[in-house]
This record gives structure tokens, C-alpha cells and sequence, in this order.
């Protein structure tokens, strides 16, 4: 599969966004994709070669190409449900199990490529998440994101997620909440219900008290709010008593979501402190979702394997790992309910449960 293109140029040195496109009318930020051996050449135009790693891109997916260096990209792919912007790497917590290791560097570039990028989207995306490092670091650059999202893709719903320890200033959640956005959520994770376990976690003195004052700030101006819990084994024996935490003392939060772990950055060189079998939690994670459930809070599980929860607990169950880091171990091959699990990350060889069994085996046993 060639690329061969009209590629916009910028002054610093060749670095452009572009969509691609399988129309020969190739406009501007476009780049025609085309799906043959021959060797399709349009006049004047320089030409890209996608590696086979890439071959999986199709018409409408955009990619930030370094004409100098020749790396591509790929920002935003149009048929995927789990497409992110990627704000920067720095963050102001050092939690435990993060997936994403900060790093202190200059990369407000980032913002610009993801300005450039989002006209350019398909106005059917479902859903776009931003993540980080930590979003509200960039301050006023965010709101130029969200306000953006807003103007050219109306019907497209925003999940930020941030440790909202920023939002303990009550102007940013307000200039947050003053852009209006029809479908913006904010996902902040709490991982105790006792501040000293959850400054452990996160690796930040004072964190827990930041947080929840956050958390009221984007209460009070009317902003919707995922709670998440990652549950490993510095926070399971706390997770009852934080849903409880959560009905009594947060009731207005619109969702809650109960996550697995994912066994890459920090999460891999703290492993041996971390991991714990979920079938050794199923106690604690029924109780916590019968807790949300009789607070009418709605709950729902991320990152686990259908045979390691009870029953009455699949319908809450969300397939949620991104399609790209999305793999099912050998143990699930004759699996009956493989299409509804949402089954491992791409890490998670290093260690998983050894109760993993097909569904016809889970049956008749």
C-alpha cells in the first residue's frame, strides 16, 4: 500500500496533519491513500511509502507526518470507538500503577497538531477521550480543545480524563464549565476513602483533599463526573468502604467506573506490589457495587474477564480496553462469550489470573 500525496508544508521545518483520503481530488490536509501494487504518481506531489505496521489505516484516519524524518503518526483513526488525544507527558502525581510514566518536557506542540487535527474529524465520531500526563496542566490551552470539539463536532461526546486536582481553583472548573460543551465528562480517580492510601497511590501529599475539592468545584458548576477506581492490591481492601464513601459524601457523581489493572509504565516495575488475582477480590467488588447500586449510582466494570466475575455482574460489565492494545490469552479460544469480554490488555502476559476458563468449561463445571 503506497501514499502518495499533497502535503501542506509549515514553516518549522515539514511537520503536517493530514487526512487521508481515497478520492483522486485530493484537497488540502489530504493525502490520497492507495490500495495497489502499481506505483500511482500525481504530479508535483511528493510521495509516502506506510510501513506494514500502518496497514491498517483506511480513508478518513489522520496522521502527523515529519517530512524530514519520514515518521508517521497516526492522531485519529475515523472507524475506531476508542480514539484519544494525547495532551502531554507531564502530570503533577506519580501514581503507582500509571500507564502513561511523566516526564517534564516541552510538548505543547501536542495541542497544536490536535487543533489542526480535529476539523478534519469525521462529525459521526462517537466519542473522543483526552488524556495525558494531566490535561488541566495546560490551562487555558485545554479550554481551546474542548471549545474546539464543541464548534466542529457538535454531536461528539468529550471524556477528559484528570486527577482534578487542579480543579481545586474554582475559576478553572468555571471556564471549563462556561464553554458549554452539550456532552463533556470528567473522569478523576479516587482510590480510597482514607487520604493517607490515597497520597500513597498517587504519590502526592495532600492529593485526596485536592481532589475532592475538585470533585465539588465541578459539582458546583454543573459538570458531569466519572469516578474511577483502579483496583490492585495497595487499594482493594479499601473498595467497599470507598463506594460507601462515594454514596454517602458524593452522590451527585454521574458514574462510577471499577477498573483492572494494566501492567505497563510504573504498573510493570511495581508489579510485584500491585498485582493480586481478581478472584481474590470478587468479595470486596460485589460488595462495592452493591453499595453504588442501592445509592442509585450507576457503576460499571472495566478492564476484567467475564469468567472472573459473578454472573450478576456481567451486565455491567464494559468492553473498555482500546482495540489497539486489546488481546485474548490462548486459555479463551473456545470461549462462547469471547465477543461480549472485554478481555486483556496487551500487557497483561506478564501476569493474569490462572482461573481464566472458557465458558463452556465455566458451564458444565
Amino acid at each position: 500500500m503506497d501514499l502518495h500525496a499533497r502535503i501542506p508544508s509549515v514553516a518549522d521545518g515539514g511537520i503536517s496533519i493530514a487526512r487521508l483520503t481515497e478520492s483522486s481530488d485530493v484537497g488540502d490536509h489530504e493525502i490520497l491513500l492507495v490500495r495497489s501494487d502499481s506505483r500511482l504518481r500525481i504530479a508535483s506531489t511528493p510521495e509516502i511509502t506506510l510501513p506494514e505496521t500502518l496497514s491498517y489505516l483506511r480513508a478518513g484516519d489522520i496522521v502527523r507526518i515529519d517530512q524530514v524524518s519520514g515518521h508517521i503518526h497516526v492522531i485519529y483513526r475515523r472507524d475506531s470507538p476508542h480514539n484519544v488525544l494525547f495532551f502531554t507527558e507531564r502530570c503533577n502525581s506519580r501514581c503507582l500503577m500509571c500507564s502513561q510514566p511523566p516526564c517534564d518536557v516541552d510538548d505543547g506542540y501536542l495541542i497544536d497538531d490536535i487543533l489542526e487535527a480535529i476539523p478534519l474529524m469525521s462529525r459521526n465520531t462517537p466519542e473522543l477521550c483526552i488524556t495525558g500526563g494531566e490535561p488541566t496542566l495546560l490551562g487555558n490551552r485545554l479550554l481551546e480543545v474542548i471549545a474546539a470539539a464543541k464548534r466542529h463536532l457538535p454531536y461528539t461526546s468529550l471524556h477528559m480524563l484528570s486527577n482534578g486536582r487542579l480543579f481545586r481553583y474554582a475559576a478553572l472548573a468555571r471556564d471549563v464549565a462556561d464553554i458549554g460543551h452539550p456532552n463533556f465528562m470528567i473522569g478523576v480517580p479516587l482510590y480510597s476513602d482514607v487520604a493517607s492510601r490515597h497520597d500513597f497511590v498517587v504519590q502526592a501529599k495532600g492529593a485526596f483533599d485536592e481532589t475532592i475539592r475538585g470533585i465539588m468545584n465541578l459539582a458546583r458548576f454543573e459538570q458531569r463526573i466519572e469516578i474511577r477506581f483502579v483496583i490492585h492490591q495497595q487499594t482493594f481492601s479499601r473498595l467497599a468502604n470507598t463506594a460507601r464513601f462515594i454514596a454517602r459524601n458524593l452522590p451527585f457523581v454521574d458514574q462510577v467506573a471499577l477498573m483492572g489493572l494494566e501492567m505497563t509504565g510504573f504498573a510493570k516495575s511495581n508489579l510485584e506490589a500491585l498485582w493480586i488475582d481478581p478472584v481474590d477480590y470478587k468479595n470486596e467488588l460485589q460488595e462495592a457495587v452493591e453499595e453504588l447500586r442501592n445509592a442509585r449510582i450507576p457503576v460499571m466494570i472495566y478492564n476484567h474477564q467475564l469468567c472472573l466475575l459473578d454472573k450478576t455482574l456481567w451486565p455491567i460489565a464494559r468492553r473498555s480496553i482500546s482495540d489497539w492494545k486489546n488481546i485474548y490469552m490462548p486459555e479463551c479460544t473456545p470461549c462462547g462469550m469471547k465477543d461480549q469480554c472485554g478481555g486483556f490488555f496487551s500487557s497483561a502476559p506478564l501476569r493474569y489470573s490462572k482461573h481464566i476458563i472458557p465458558f463452556q468449561e465455566a458451564v458444565s463445571a
